[in-house]
């Protein structure tokens, strides 16, 4: 994500600098001062009784989404906190539209996440109105962070449909502060702006890195994989789990991400008998700075060293295909460093999106958090000890003070 969306950026900093961009900023101070707002997408449904709004970055659908996309993306101080990030920011998203527009333009013309989740959704509230009549009927929202549907749009949608009770559902499986803690600000943000008299009971699905479904979903696709290599090469296969990395200073403030990455591989392995070698691996660094390592492409060029010729990639931090599954993986590992380095056999298995145990499993997660009656996990309340950003604070004080 970053490492697509925000190379360059200290160079572009200096750029500015030489070129007299750095005067007093004008009075732009979030995504809508600069792009207003568009109505949000939610499934149809009457008189829903309870709403559950799946939180995700989101994508360009199209290669003309692509300028607000990064635009918003490099306004989220959350995500990117920048120097003059209100005048930087259409500084970096217009000079990389160009390359990003490229990328999308190699998977399609745009990013499928937005059709995977509301696939997804349509699957989960339609379980969820069998599995638990008393809270239905369900209606599914989706809230993106720099994309069409905008999280602040649905939540709009949300009380304009009468919602009682409201879920914020993460679709990021292990928790960050720079994804579902993001996401979770912005909902806090807009609520207190304009929900002062909203009588919906708000709770969040803030984590969920270890469901039983989330593990066996996950074994599926590798044991699916591992059967698409060559039958003499299966047993020499190495498991490359990889998943978004982040910046160690983020981390050393307290960030649970990469503990919780860790457990979900771990629980995976275990699903599958330890049947082979693994290892955790992240993508996507940006900069010089350190980030979590080793980083992807390093691994695969070591291994290939060492004679390790079969290598399977596994998105373990994503649920649905987008830009860094279908470009990232795909075309820059897979295909070119593949191919660069002399892997035999280099491989990707399948995200989850349509999978019909994951389908289930969100089923699972919202109806399990229903039946809690709980407004949160109990790891949600504990700010990163060295926590910088004093809305994360506020935030989690929001929703472990709601009544249910």
């Amino acid at each position: 994500m970053l490492r697509a969306y925000s190379s360059q950026v200290s160079r572009l900093l200096r750029v500015m600098s030489g070129c007299g961009l750095t005067a007093s900023p004008p009075s732009i101070t979030s995504p809508g001062a600069i792009l207003g707002n568009k109505r949000s997408y939610s499934n149809t449904s009457t008189s829903p009784k309870t709403g559950i709004m799946m939180l995700n970055l989101g994508g360009p659908e199209t290669l003309d989404d692509v300028h607000d996309f990064l635009l918003r993306l490099f306004l989220d101080k959350d995500l990117i906190p920048l120097p003059a990030q209100s005048q930087l920011a259409p500084f970096i998203a217009k000079r990389r539209t160009p390359k990003i527009q490229d990328q999308y333009a190699k998977i399609g013309g745009g990013s499928p996440i937005k059709k995977w989740t509301e696939l997804q959704g349509a699957k989960m509230v339609e379980l969820l109105d069998k599995m638990s009549p008393s809270t239905a009927p369900h209606k599914f929202y989706v809230g993106f962070r720099y994309a069409n549907p905008l999280t602040e749009d649905s939540l709009d949608q949300m009380e304009r449909d009468g919602i009682q009770r409201a879920v914020a559902f993460t679709q990021y499986p292990q928790y960050s502060c720079s994804t579902t803690g993001s996401s979770l600000n912005a909902i806090y943000r807009h609520l207190t702006k304009t929900s002062s008299h909203s009588n919906i009971q708000w709770s969040v699905i803030d984590r969920w890195p270890i469901q039983q479904g989330l593990v066996q979903a996950f074994a599926q696709t590798i044991r699916e994989e591992i059967r698409r290599f060559p039958e003499e090469d299966r047993d020499d296969v190495v498991v490359l789990f990889s998943a978004h990395s982040l910046p160690m200073k983020v981390v050393e403030r307290g960030d649970p991400y990469p503990q919780e990455v860790g457990a979900t591989v771990h629980r995976v392995m275990e699903e599958l008998g330890y049947s082979h070698p693994w290892r955790l691996v992240w993508q996507s660094k940006v900069g010089p700075l350190p980030w979590l390592s080793p980083q992807t492409d390093d691994v695969i060029k070591g291994l290939a060293k060492q004679g390790r010729n079969n290598l399977l990639l596994v998105p373990i931090a994503f649920t649905s295909d987008h830009i860094e599954t279908l470009y990232e993986m795909d075309l820059e590992y897979a295909k070119e460093l593949g191919s660069e380095v002399g892997v035999k056999n280099i491989r990707r298995s399948a995200a989850l999106n349509d999978n019909p145990t994951f389908l289930k499993t969100l089923a699972d997660v919202v109806y399990d958090h229903l039946q809690s009656n709980q407004p949160c996990s109990r790891q949600l309340p504990l700010r990163c000890p060295l926590c910088v950003n004093p809305v994360c604070g506020k935030m989690r004080d929001f929703f472990t003070s709601q009544k249910l």
